[in-house]
């Protein structure tokens, strides 16, 4: 029922043939209105005549001055626009903390929409990036599979609602060929490996993923031939860790796979050039390292804190 009562202000508002858009700019500041695609609000833009509620959904999202009124601009649309409104559509989905659940909804819905929703998906973080990617996973089209594979999640926590969608629709275990030439996709692995190692209650862990321990291992293969950085340090410490301390079926791995998973990232970690990385990121107060300081080093021993204790604190 959350959006009836938009629902009703705009029936009465198609009503009346002389009612401008800008009579709208402040109906809503009383009503509830729902920031994801609802039946209700959708309703009401099938039962007018469609190009005056396409024309009142574009004012509104061009004009109106408070985010109630451009948030149901926005869904009338998402529920009647065309490809015309691609640049308005995600111009205001930039703003996607409050928007992007709408302009997703409204790109699900147009020819061009998966190449809509990747523009976005390149500029908006935290919650945004989650109903933009989710959007692409669902479409699930294979021209979208390769941002997916290597530029989807950007390190931020909420990333853990789509990691294993990710790694489900781009067909993770069926690209791993390419890895040996293709440093930013062992990257973007790494990090997909590291939020389903820690997302329960969000999204699908690597417990529940089918592919877990061909995918860890071909991580574990290629990413030691690379030249450390801050990044991939703090990645392999995380999944080491996740090693150390979960069971085998956390990992779905067998226990072999695990130990030899472990003893593999393990081995890169203690390197002389990967140690000397991560002491500088440390005395650089990066966030990641002060972290495993604090936090996971001591359970693995790291060389590159021997003397660090954890903070209870922090």
């Amino acid at each position: 029922m959350a959006g009836k009562d938009a629902a009703l202000v705009l029936d009465a508002h198609f009503a009346r043939a002389s009612a401008l858009p800008g009579e709208l700019a402040d109906a809503f500041h009383d009503v509830y209105i729902p920031i994801h695609p609802d039946e209700h609000i959708a309703a009401a833009a099938e039962r007018a005549d469609r190009e005056r509620v396409r024309q009142t959904g574009r004012w509104l999202v061009r004009h109106g001055t408070d985010r109630c009124s451009v948030t149901v601009g926005l869904a009338l649309v998402a529920a009647v626009g065309t490809a015309d409104d691609i640049p308005l559509i995600q111009t205001i989905g930039l703003l996607s903390n409050r928007f992007g659940p709408l302009a997703a909804h409204a790109f699900e819905s147009q020819p061009a929409g998966v190449e809509a929703l990747l523009w976005l998906a390149e500029r908006v973080t935290g919650w945004g990036r989650v109903y933009v990617v989710e959007a692409l996973c669902r479409l699930d089209d294979p021209t979208a599979r390769p941002w997916l594979l290597r530029r989807a999640c950007d390190g931020d926590f909420l990333n853990g609602y789509f990691a294993g969608k990710v790694a489900t629709v781009a067909r993770l275990h069926e690209a791993l060929a390419d890895l040996e030439t293709d440093s930013e996709m062992v990257d973007h692995i790494g990090r997909l490996l590291h939020l389903m190692s820690d997302c329960g209650g969000m999204g699908l862990t690597l417990a529940h993923y089918p592919h877990s321990g061909v995918v860890l291992e071909a991580h574990a293969r290629h990413v030691g031939s690379l030249s450390p950085t801050t990044e991939r340090y703090f990645t392999i410490a995380v999944l080491a860790q996740h090693m150390t301390t979960q069971p085998p079926k956390a990992a779905g791995c067998t226990k072999a796979q695990q130990e030899a998973l472990r003893a593999t990232y393990l081995e890169i970690l203690d390197r002389e050039e990967w140690t000397q990385t991560a002491r500088a990121g440390f005395k650089a107060d990066d966030n990641r390292m002060r972290w495993l300081a604090d936090h996971r080093a001591p359970q693995l021993r790291l060389r590159v804190f021997p003397d660090r204790e954890p903070d209870v604190e922090e």
